[in-house]
Formats: C-alpha cells, sequence, structure tokens
C-alpha cells in the first residue's frame, strides 16, 4: 500500500512540473498575400497586402520587399517599412502604392476589361522581429489569383 502511494505522489510530481514550463514560444514563417489591387486613375496600382503572422507571439514587421508579377509579367517591386506589430496567429494588411511596368499594366486592364482573374506572384523577402529575440528575414514565394471584384471598377481582389 505504502509502495502505491509513493508512485501515486511520484506520478503527480512529475505531472506539476511538466506544467510548469508554460507555453510553447515558436516563430513560423509569415505569408504575404494580395488581399486586393486597385488600378488608380493616374495608372498607379494600390495595393492592399495582406501579411499573416502564424507566430505563437507578436512580431514587428519592419521591411517588406517583394517582386510582383501579374500574368508572368514583371509589375515592379512592393517595398515599403512598415513598422507593424502584429499579434500571435493574427494578420493585418498595408497599403503599398506601385507603378507597375507597362507589360503588366497591359494585362491587369485586359484582364478587367475582359472581366476575369490574373495570376501573380510575389517573391521576396519580409524582415521580422519576434518579441524579445532578434530580426530575423523570412523568404516569400507565393503564387495566387485575383479575380474581379463585382461592381467595384478596376478592382481585383
Amino acid at each position: 500500500m505504502k509502495v502505491m502511494r509513493w508512485i501515486g505522489l511520484a506520478l503527480g510530481a512529475a505531472l506539476l512540473a511538466s506544467c510548469a514550463s508554460g507555453p510553447v514560444r515558436r516563430v513560423s514563417e509569415p505569408t504575404a498575400r494580395i488581399q486586393q489591387l486597385t488600378v488608380r486613375a493616374d495608372g498607379s496600382w494600390s495595393t492592399e497586402l495582406r501579411i499573416e503572422n502564424f507566430s505563437s507571439m507578436a512580431m514587428r514587421f519592419d521591411q517588406v520587399d517583394l517582386a510582383l508579377s501579374v500574368a508572368g509579367q514583371d509589375a515592379g517591386r512592393l517595398a515599403t517599412q512598415p513598422a507593424l506589430s502584429i499579434g500571435k496567429e493574427s494578420a493585418d494588411v498595408i497599403t503599398v502604392t506601385l507603378t507597375p511596368g507597362a507589360a503588366a499594366k497591359l494585362a491587369v486592364a485586359d484582364a478587367l476589361a475582359a472581366g476575369r482573374g490574373v495570376d501573380y506572384t510575389l517573391k521576396g523577402t519580409i524582415d521580422a522581429t519576434p518579441e524579445e529575440a532578434k530580426q530575423r528575414t523570412f523568404k516569400i514565394d507565393r503564387s495566387s489569383a485575383l479575380s474581379p471584384a463585382p461592381g467595384l471598377s478596376g478592382v481585383l481582389r
């Protein structure tokens, strides 16, 4: 009987000790995608870039440098220093203005006129600083598509 009591106490102590470590603090690679692209009257594009933080801690996003291609055509770079803090497992949107290359501009204008979507690719880096840690550079390589937003002229989502 005393042996069983000691085994029970030992298991209880081990269980309590395993709970003392606290939550796991994990840094995961963030992602970026275009949430909306708006063709402005002057021909430039306003891109709403959604940055997603999958880490179990908040991160400050210091620099974004992404090459954008649309329909296989080089559109230019989405480069900014947002100094934006995003909470754990959350996302936020920044707006970046871009003067696109001629071929990409024509591809988007053609897609909008025809009422069809267009593929895009983002390639580059995002610099982010996790809570109480040093800055890290994350590589981004994402392909997706945008479709015309119903009722909104010049807008792809």
